[in-house]
């Protein structure tokens, strides 16, 4: 047998081996900085990171009692390209004149690495606003201090302009005033567009978690008076079932309440940055409400069912914080601070253990209540014990050689990748998702044409039961529902989810809709903090298909179509998709892609899930039907 012939390898010398500066570095990995890029269309897109870390830098400000006002604004899209200006302007100490180019552009560099100038800071690996001038097409940094005043003037992160330090005499107070411009150049943020309801929940945040600063955007103010008993109060679409528990501390501010749902939902916080993948002070606070309520009522509780309904919220100031990724949505620091000693665990469970203890004592009527819902949820585990435990089983079964499940390669629980393939596999474990779709000629489509590295299908058999109104046992009764709650990894909390996003892929008909709205409702009844987490998206599918012999366009609308057949005239052919399986694997490839329009489901206060689950998913048919017929539009077919 002749030996197999090895081919040659691309050439690999001296040449191979660059050094990249840090603006190029930056521009060549932002996800190392930013995490993923995006258009502005989900909250997690790198365009609000780059507010966010401009913001921060003000708000670090406050925290060191310098500075009680910060100014946001963000221009309307230009005529030209499309691009929004930025414009971030906060009145404290100013960045020192002398280091405004370093401070703003050289990796590594500054003030917070002096514990004595910033105290239990957010920015402390010099990198933010570093990666803001890098990715901007222009970024400008104003500082009056001192009465001098000084501006430079970047362009995708090379110095174009500098004015040198200048006596100030003007009206403009103390401070630092920052612009930029995303760069929208290809491979960056091509077409995006900032939404107003994404900046305005981060100006909330901020206002909760700083009592005392107040925050404008585009002339709209926020504050806060309460913290975190605030964020509760606005945000909770579901009653409490007592009033809100509010306790501070030194360094540490806790809320919390029961609510009817199940499951539970938290809301977490380091000096002042939103950790919305939680991180160790989260599962600390988890574990001391179920161990301090416990101890409390001397009663042998499971500690699910003490936490079953639970929404908190806690936030914590640590000195030099270590987060699991630039981006900050996770703690993984262990220690209060760097010298060790005192365990954020500790810290944090003997807080709860002393203050909700205290609490639940003076409040007699607020424990009453509290026990009542944990001996709710207590009756409830072990009504569904026998089924949970078949069901659990049948799940594990069936997920092992699942003929509904399509998995994919990376999961969003995946460990943490080693430092050599951070590059890639950050990216990978964010963009990992599972379309749910109805039956199999959707899923086949999805299935064929899909990412199988991050994107993993689920086929529903077709219509799946109205869960409103049920009990959890429906969640492992029911043999879809168990399964998919085992595909995703849920029963005990998000985690372990298994994948970042879930999308709902469905047919753009009556009955296409009606699956989306039961899909919601099992989501909403049983898991809701899927939905506030921000996981549960809609897929937009074309729902038409124009073209000529030159050109084909895909249509998602009405208007989208009567453009395509006035640019592709005279006599374009126009095909309407009726369903997700009339598209070929090959066109369902460029709309699962790169190019994904995905809805992402979203709740408010004002939204009221309760009252509308009941009235569109419960028994008030008539009541239903009436409303259906005196809002009906009419639109003419289309041709």
């Amino acid at each position: 047998m002749m030996a197999e012939e090895i081919k040659p390898t691309a050439t690999y010398n001296e040449d191979n081996i660059v050094h990249l500066d840090d603006r190029e570095h930056i521009r060549r990995r932002p996800g190392m900085y930013i995490g993923k890029l995006g258009d502005g269309s989900h909250s997690d897109d790198g365009i609000y990171v780059l507010i966010k870390e401009t913001i921060d830098n003000c708000i670090d400000e406050f925290r060191m009692n310098e500075g009680k006002v910060v100014e946001v604004s963000v221009s309307a899209p230009s005529a030209e390209d499309n691009s929004q200006r930025v414009r971030v302007r906060d009145y404290g100490r100013g960045i020192p004149l002398g280091k405004m180019v370093e401070a703003v552009s050289i990796l590594n560099t500054g003030g917070k690495y002096d514990t004595k100038a910033f105290k239990k800071s957010v920015g402390l690996n010099g990198v933010g606003t570093k990666a803001v001038n890098a990715l901007s097409l222009e970024f400008a940094v104003q500082v009056w201090r001192d009465g001098k005043t000084r501006r430079i003037v970047f362009k995708q992160g090379h110095l174009v302009e500098d004015s040198d330090i200048q006596e100030h005499n003007g009206p403009e107070k103390r401070g630092t005033l920052i612009e930029f411009v995303p760069d929208n150049t290809k491979g960056l943020f091509e077409n995006y567009r900032f939404r107003d309801d994404f900046i305005e929940t981060m100006m909330r945040n901020y206002a909760y978690l700083n009592v005392g600063l107040t925050l404008s955007y585009n002339g709209k103010k926020y504050s806060s008076k309460n913290g975190l008993f605030d964020l509760l109060t606005e945000t909770m679409t579901v009653d409490p079932l007592y009033p809100i528990i509010h306790i501070q501390g030194e360094d540490i501010e806790i809320a919390l309440t029961h609510t009817d749902q199940t499951g539970e939902e938290y809301h977490s916080f380091v000096n002042g940055q939103h950790t919305i993948q939680g991180g160790t002070h989260q599962a600390a606070l988890r574990e001391a409400i179920g161990r301090t309520i416990k101890e409390f009522y001397n009663k042998n509780f499971e500690l699910s069912d003490i936490r079953s309904g639970v929404v908190g919220a806690i936030a914590i100031n640590v000195s030099e914080p270590v987060f699991e990724s630039q981006t900050k949505v996770k703690l993984g620091s262990k220690d209060m601070a760097p010298e060790g000693g005192l365990s954020v665990n500790k810290f944090v469970n003997d807080f709860v253990k002393q203050q909700l203890d205290n609490y639940l004592h003076k409040h007699p009527e607020v424990a009453e209540v509290m026990l009542q819902k944990i001996l709710e949820s207590e009756k409830e585990r072990k009504a569904i014990a026998g089924v949970t435990k078949i069901a659990r089983e049948r799940a594990k079964k069936i997920m092992l050689n699942n003929p509904k499940l399509r998995d994919c390669q990376v999961h969003y629980n995946d460990a943490k990748p080693t430092k050599s393939a951070k590059d890639a596999d950050d990216d990978l474990r964010e963009e990992s998702s599972i379309f749910i779709t109805e039956g199999l000629s959707a899923s086949g489509s999805i299935t064929k044409s899909r990412d199988v590295r991050t994107q993993a299908v689920f086929s529903l058999r077709g219509k799946p039961l109205n869960s409103y109104g049920l009990s959890k046992s429906v969640v492992y009764e029911n043999e879809e529902f168990n399964c998919l709650q085992a595909a995703l990894n849920i029963e005990d909390g998000l985690d372990e989810l298994r994948y970042n996003k879930v999308i709902i892929a469905t047919d753009a008909d009556v009955d296409g809709m009606h699956i989306r709205l039961l899909m919601l409702t099992f989501f909403l009844q049983f898991f809701p903090d899927l939905v506030k987490k921000g996981h549960v998206y809609i897929l937009q599918t074309p729902l038409f298909r124009v073209k000529n012999k030159k050109e084909i366009r895909y249509c998602y609308s009405e208007e989208e179509r009567l453009q395509a057949i006035e640019d592709l005239k005279p006599n374009p052919e126009i095909t309407r998709f009726k369903g997700l399986g009339e598209i070929s694997p090959d066109e369902f490839k460029g709309f699962i892609g790169k190019g994904i329009r995905l809805d992402q489901v979203c709740l408010r206060k004002e939204d009221a899930v309760s009252d509308l689950l009941g009235f569109y998913m419960g028994k008030n048919t008539m009541e239903r039907q009436n409303f259906i017929i005196n809002n009906l539009v009419v639109e003419e077919d289309v041709e």
